[in-house]
């Protein structure tokens, strides 16, 4: 089945030069051929993921369009005002696929409105709701690296598609041929229809009023004196975060200038990703030589941001996503009670596998913190209730342990461009009133306890993968384990039963273990990983980190 696919493209008129001499070199090659034919990209709510190439099983503009036309029959089934609203970041081909998708639409008799440049993903979810379109797509693969690109489908509340809308999606996709199936006409021809139109200045600049509504002390960055340095990571992020924080009084900004402008190769960082080491490492090197009070760098599609802070011996520290979070709900909340603009019935939401130190910050504050399914449209959801309520005004903040950030109702995805702009104005703050950053954080564990949140990941790659982990989690729910580590386990919450719960079914597990640590397992929902998350608490540090090794060695043999 796989080769007769492989020879029907091999033998089709490809309108994408790259992909032919990809084809004829894997003639003959079995498992080269298998690996891109014997299976499709599996559309679900994340969208589409996946590495660049030939065959049904790569991210090419026949799979785009394929996944478009899907999209597609379902926004013709919507009524409202048939509109899909498109961006993209800096990936290789992001421009390519997204022009693709734009021509499927219009072809279907579909209006869109495209951004003119890249921008990132809260722009796309910002975009969507300014023109009350039926649906948005975002064209990026956030910090994968390189090779990768991927298709983030948006509904009509700037949320990434539910479950039941995605599912209609794929069942679409699969009754469309893959090289035929889609409606198309070009980009240009679209245009001149008057079916794709860019985005208007109007809704840029609304964006961003909406963004430097949410600062907790207005004009206090213009004094502040704060001096930072910003990397892109060459992604989307340049444009929007140098706005906003020029509109708000940061302009003492030096940007790394290797990482400065869009490229999809990353040729600085093999995986751009904020969170790790290697992506920040240009822009720490350049914040020691400027003597920066902060370093900042967003992703690709600028959905997050990582920070490293000075500390007082002048070295740099990076800052987890958990404790960015903790920082920015600790001086939202008290920020807004000193300037008196905090709601009534305040409501902030995290994810699951984030520290549970939050819960200990709202609490002092008097704030309701509800915990929500990992992935970030959960935390739209909440923001959709509060909405639907008349009560969206309650929503304060949302945070990710994997460095997303929400500050307000605008959008419903993450936004490391508000990140950006209340990270610089928190640092401003401290350093305003003689403190900082990291004296700050030092701050809140004294006052509730040293909590150390680690995650570990375990890699199944190939075919094969996906099995071996869903073996791996059937396992855990068959024989539980009693103890980690030598700490006894106190109570196992398995996310597969959302009656116990009161949330959606997650395949997600959850181990609290007595002396108050828990380790969280879950697989990734858009890479062949399972990941486990290790929250502990100690006296200090070092106390924290030994009961974190002990605990991820105990679970090596299980997950290996």
């Amino acid at each position: 089945m796989y080769k007769d696919m492989y020879e029907r493209w091999l033998a089709a008129d490809l309108e994408d030069n790259d992909l032919f001499p990809e084809l004829n070199n894997i003639k003959g090659n079995d498992d080269e051929i298998k690996d891109r034919f014997a299976v499709s990209l599996a559309f679900g709510t994340a969208g589409l993921r996946g590495v660049l190439g030939a065959g049904t099983n790569r991210m090419n503009i026949y799979v785009v369009r394929q996944a478009t036309q899907g999209l597609a029959n379902w926004v013709k089934t919507q009524g409202g005002n048939q509109t899909v609203a498109i961006s993209y970041d800096s990936r290789l081909k992001s421009d390519v696929f997204a022009k693709e998708a734009a021509g499927v639409l219009a072809a279907n008799g579909i209006n869109v409105r495209i951004y003119d440049a890249l921008m990132p993903v809260p722009a796309l979810s910002f975009a969507t709701r300014y023109y009350k379109c039926n649906a948005g797509i975002m064209v990026t693969a956030s910090h994968n690296p390189a090779k990768y690109n991927g298709y983030k489908a948006y509904g009509p509340d700037g949320c990434q598609m539910t479950d039941d809308a995605a599912a209609i999606v794929y069942d679409e996709i699969q009754k469309t041929d893959v090289l035929t199936g889609a409606k198309v006409i070009s980009f240009a021809e679209g245009v001149e229809k008057g079916l794709i139109k860019f985005v208007g200045d109007d809704c840029k600049r609304a964006l961003y009023d909406a963004i430097e509504d949410r600062q907790v002390r207005p004009g206090l960055c213009k004094t502040a004196g704060l001096k930072l340095v910003y990397s892109p990571l060459n992604g989307s992020g340049l444009v929007p975060v140098t706005t906003v924080l020029k509109d708000i009084g940061i302009t003492d900004v030096t940007i790394v200038p290797e990482q400065e402008y869009p490229n999809g190769y990353f040729t600085t960082c093999s995986y751009p990703n904020p969170e790790i080491f290697a992506a920040l490492e240009l822009g720490l090197n350049l914040a020691k030589d400027t003597d920066a009070d902060l370093m900042l760098a967003t992703d690709p599609d600028a959905d997050r941001v990582g920070i490293a802070m000075k500390c007082p011996d002048g070295s740099y520290e990076l800052v987890s996503g958990n404790e960015v979070g903790v920082l920015l709900l600790d001086y939202i909340c008290a920020g807004r009670i000193e300037k008196g603009t905090m709601p009534k019935n305040p409501v902030a939401v995290k994810s699951i596998v984030s520290t549970p130190l939050a819960d200990a910050v709202a609490a002092h504050y008097g704030v309701e913190l509800r915990s929500v399914l990992t992935g970030f449209k959960w935390i739209g959801d909440q923001i959709a209730g509060l909405e639907a309520a008349g009560e969206v005004d309650r929503f304060i903040f949302g945070f990710e342990e994997s460095y997303g950030y929400l500050a307000g109702p605008y959008v419903r995805d993450k936004d490391a461009v508000i990140g950006s702009m209340l990270i610089c104005e928190m640092a401003a703050y401290y350093r305003s009133i003689g403190s900082s950053v990291k004296q700050r954080l030092e701050e809140i564990y004294v006052q509730y306890g040293r909590y150390l949140n680690l995650v570990d990941s375990f890699e199944f790659p190939g075919l094969t993968g996906m099995d071996k982990m869903a073996g791996i989690m059937q396992s855990l729910r068959e024989n539980p384990p009693k103890e980690i580590g030598g700490y006894a386990v106190t109570k196992v919450t398995d996310y597969r039963k959302p009656e116990e719960t009161g949330l959606p079914s997650a395949n997600v597990l959850i181990y609290a273990l007595e002396g108050g640590a828990t380790v969280v397992v879950r697989p990734s929902g858009t890479e062949p990983k399972i990941k486990t998350y290790f929250t502990t608490l100690g006296k200090d540090l070092a106390e924290a980190k030994v009961q974190k090794d002990k605990l991820a060695e105990a679970l090596k043999p299980i997950l290996a």
